[in-house]
């Protein structure tokens, strides 16, 4: 595969247009950000059968220099925890247990947040039966963390946010964090690069998009060997098509520690402008890729690849169910909203839960995520006790 163009001047002055905006118009959305902290919905219990969950409230993550994040809904009350009318409860009403039966029937279950509760991971689906980890498999006996971004800007995430050894620093801490808190899924770190950035204007090739030189993605490829960590590729498809845009990355993926991402919000198929509405990826796109990326290990004889999509809303994936996993590719549905714990949690559940594919990824926002006030950063131990514990984290 050819090497990509360099960025020229015009191209680069796109990067930076990113990053600035005229004061009334539509904020722009940069970088797997997602679009809009709406109003909250109700919160259902874990007993509640599954029910269609409003759009997750998610909030522009990236917007324009001077763009102030719009306001949000307070959190609706949470509702009171109701007795399950279940089979299993109405026999109890029946025969009433004796004995040590009668003390444990008594005691009271455990009391979960919104995405704890194993049954109602069991209820969902979870865990999915898939093919089994082929040698050499990341997931799901290690854990992935990734510091996320494009080393061209500072707003995008981690990545580019900091000086190098001051971000290699933090990334230190965050893994060793997270050995502590889970020594049974040693940490994999990864770097996670914005390859393809989706554009607010359509640039010269009329796309709304703009792809990295490979210089670039050479140099974060070369942080990440210096850390023992694995490199994301990951794709905003803007008015592209995916079809074109992943073969173009292919001289990457060959490589056995480079991975894929891909992030439906700015898969633009209506034709709007990215940052103007929250784009879509279907069952049939996702197998385009984790087809391709199949094809790839199989002809270069490599590991089993990651492959991760990012998701905050309902629609962001359709046809989940016609997903085809494959042994070659292990695929990571990751929770990329932002906003407080309960709003995440919530999240999590309705979209990751409720639709269950493979594994499960969550992603922590140092600053979004405490943007409101008295909101905060989730910690390690509430993001494992999540059900199913996500085996893919990623930080912004």
């Amino acid at each position: 595969m050819r090497p990509g163009p360099p960025v020229t001047r015009p191209a680069m002055a796109a990067v930076k247009s990113l990053f600035a905006r005229r004061r009334g118009a539509l904020p722009l959305l940069t970088l797997c950000a997602p679009l809009w902290l709406g109003c909250a919905s109700e919160v259902k219990t874990e007993a509640a059968p599954p029910l269609p969950a409003t759009p997750a409230a998610q909030g522009p993550a990236q917007t324009a220099v001077d763009a102030q994040p719009a306001p949000a809904a307070d959190p609706a009350p949470r509702a009171p925890v109701a007795a399950a009318d279940t089979p299993r409860a109405r026999v109890a009403d029946r025969a009433a247990p004796q004995g040590d039966s009668a003390k444990e029937a008594a005691a009271p279950k455990p009391k979960y947040e919104t995405g704890e509760d194993p049954e109602f991971a069991a209820r969902m689906g979870w865990p999915i039966k898939g093919p089994e980890p082929l040698p050499g498999a990341i997931l799901p006996a290690k854990r992935i963390v990734a510091y996320y971004g494009n080393p061209l800007s500072k707003r995008m995430g981690v990545l580019g946010e900091y000086p190098l050894e001051e971000m290699f620093r933090r990334f230190d801490n965050e893994i060793a964090a997270w050995n502590r808190a889970d020594p049974a899924h040693p940490v994999q770190p990864a770097l996670h690069l914005i390859a393809v950035v989706a554009q607010g204007e359509p640039g010269a090739a009329g796309k709304y998009r703009l792809i990295m030189r490979d210089s670039l993605v050479e140099e974060v490829y070369s942080w990440a060997r210096r850390k023992n960590a694995i490199l994301f590729i990951d794709i905003q498809v803007g008015q592209s098509d995916i079809r074109e845009l992943l073969p173009r990355f292919d001289h990457f993926l060959q490589r056995p520690d480079v991975h894929l991402a891909v992030d439906p919000e700015f898969m633009m198929k209506t034709g709007a402008k990215p940052g103007t509405k929250i784009g879509s990826m279907s069952a049939a796109d996702i197998n385009y890729v984790t087809g391709h990326v199949a094809e790839l290990v199989r002809k270069y004889n490599l590991p089993p690849k990651v492959v991760v999509i990012h998701r905050f809303t309902r629609n962001m994936v359709t046809n989940y169910k016609d997903i085809r996993l494959r042994p070659e590719v292990q695929l990571v549905m990751n929770m990329d909203g932002w906003g407080a714990p309960w709003l995440k949690r919530d999240s999590y559940r309705d979209y990751i839960i409720r639709e269950p594919v493979q594994y499960t990824g969550f992603k922590l926002f140092y600053h979004n995520d405490q943007k409101k006030k008295g909101s905060r950063l989730m910690t390690i131990e509430e993001v494992l006790r999540l059900r199913p514990t996500p085996i893919y984290i990623q930080y912004q």
